[in-house]
């Protein structure tokens, strides 16, 4: 008997897994995200697997949005957080595909008057539980949706980590072009405050007009030092949406050429009939739509009892005893109402959010092209006011070379066509914006000059 118990344990403990710590250090951690570069081997091996080629020259010359959009995804914690989810998802899995244990019992007993027999009788049995009705079927089923919910809900964390990175570098681009052009108009302001200082020295201006110029030129300058730093807290955003330490975007060149044009044709109905059924979140619902359903099949299953199978051995002062029975819950009391009651409502409630999603997804479509079609015209406008504007300095500047104008008159209208730029600029970074809410909506993008690399997405990123 000591032997079989001494095998019996052996055997169970054999299959069991040993707990491991992992300990979780504030300092390391922290320690580990300042260390982040652009450079890590690991990250290139990350890019040129989703990229599908060679990068050369390592480190690149230059980073545009495709690329940096590949960083975030190695880097960016909310992407890791959602994959550690899908795990826990995935693990759901094993969990609800495990069949119960079978209790094995072993009950000795002493009789003091045994009348010449021996005083023991040893007995032995099992409880063998037998699920019925396909409830770990439906545990799976239930499971395998979850997980696929998990799934989507990395798709669309991937998306929205795209999508601010995608905003923080058009933030970044408007604020560099308009340093460009306030530098332009310093420039061009101090050349002005010269000539009527001159004039000014011979009389042929009053005080109050050179005055107004250098006032104008300290407020163009007070302009740029803030648009400096706002740039300097731009690129500090962006390391952020990333997934990066301020540091590593030092001295590294971001290409912002995709924001130079704004595409007229970006959107169709096919755009608007693809989001509103293959959205990331609108597929996430679908799937915790369906796990209600597999858990409502679970309830009504588990009005069902299962069945629990008693095979014993016992031997009773040298008597061998075999027997064989079974057991159930009769379900006279309760037939699993409440729980099927909260399922069928869980099942409604799953139902109204998707309902409520894409009746959202649809107004944030058609918002966002009827901005988007609104924003083209005031880009337009603005291009047709910049090259008229143009023009009447060409005019100009004729006119002064023929001597019927002077340098003074000239130049204000260069001040002219560079407070035209600026409205130009701020109509280019309106229309962008409005391209990225109406790729939000949709979920993908849609310039011709970008690219979304989707296999990217479900794979793991930085170890962490």
């Amino acid at each position: 008997m000591r032997s079989i118990a001494l095998f019996t344990a052996l055997v169970l403990l054999a299959g069991c897994t040993t707990f491991h710590a992992k300990s979780l250090n504030p300092s390391s951690t922290a320690s580990a995200f300042e260390s982040r570069t652009l450079y890590n081997s690991g990250l290139r091996s990350y890019l040129e697997k989703n990229l599908h080629h060679l990068v050369k020259p390592w480190p690149p010359a230059s980073w545009d949005l495709p690329m940096l959009t590949l960083v975030s995804f190695y880097y960016h914690p909310d992407l890791a957080k959602a994959r550690a989810a899908w795990e826990v998802k995935q693990a759901g899995i094993m969990t609800a595909g495990s069949r119960p244990n079978p209790t094995a019992g072993f009950t000795p007993q002493y009789h003091a008057n045994p009348g010449g027999l021996a005083p023991w009788t040893l007995s032995f049995f099992l409880d063998i539980p037998v699920e019925t009705a396909g409830k770990r079927g439906y545990r799976i089923a239930r499971a395998s949706h979850l997980s696929e919910a998990a799934r989507m809900q990395i798709a669309n964390t991937a998306w929205q980590v795209r999508s601010r990175l995608r905003g923080d570098m058009l933030s970044l681009y408007g604020l560099i072009q308009k340093k460009q052009i306030l530098q332009e108009e310093l420039n061009l302001q101090r050349e002005i405050v010269r000539i009527f200082r001159k004039r000014f020295a011979t009389g042929e201006d009053s005080q109050y007009a050179l005055t107004r110029s250098v006032i104008s030129m300290e407020k163009t300058a007070l302009s740029l030092s803030r648009i400096r730093k706002a740039e300097v807290q731009a690129r500090v955003t962006l390391a952020g949406s990333i997934g990066l330490p301020p540091a590593a975007l030092r001295e590294v060149h971001i290409s912002l050429k995709v924001m130079d044009k704004v595409d007229a044709d970006l959107y169709s109905p096919e755009v608007r009939h693809e989001a509103l059924l293959n959205r990331a979140d609108i597929l996430a619902k679908l799937s915790e739509y369906a796990a209600a359903q597999a858990d409502l099949q679970l309830q009504v299953a588990r009005q069902y009892p299962d069945i629990h199978l008693g095979p014993a051995y016992a031997w009773d002062q040298g008597d061998n005893e075999w027997s064989l029975g079974g057991a159930l819950i009769l379900p006279v009391l309760s037939r699993n109402e409440g729980p099927i009651a909260e399922a069928r409502a869980r099942r409604k409630e799953k139902a109204a959010e998707f309902i409520a999603l894409q009746a959202r997804v649809i107004e944030d479509t058609d918002g966002a092209f009827e901005g988007y079609k609104g924003s083209l015209k005031i880009l337009e406008t603005a291009d047709s006011l910049l090259s008229r504007q143009k023009r009447n300095i060409w005019a100009a500047e004729e006119r002064l070379r023929a001597g019927q104008t002077d340098r003074l008159t000239v130049m204000e209208a260069r001040l002219e066509l560079v407070a035209v730029r600026l409205s130009r600029l701020d109509a280019l970074v309106t229309a962008q914006e409005s391209v990225g809410r109406l790729e939000d909506a949709v979920q993908r993008p849609l310039s011709r000059q970008d690219n979304f690399p989707e296999t990217a997405i479900f794979y793991q990123g930085e170890k962490q």
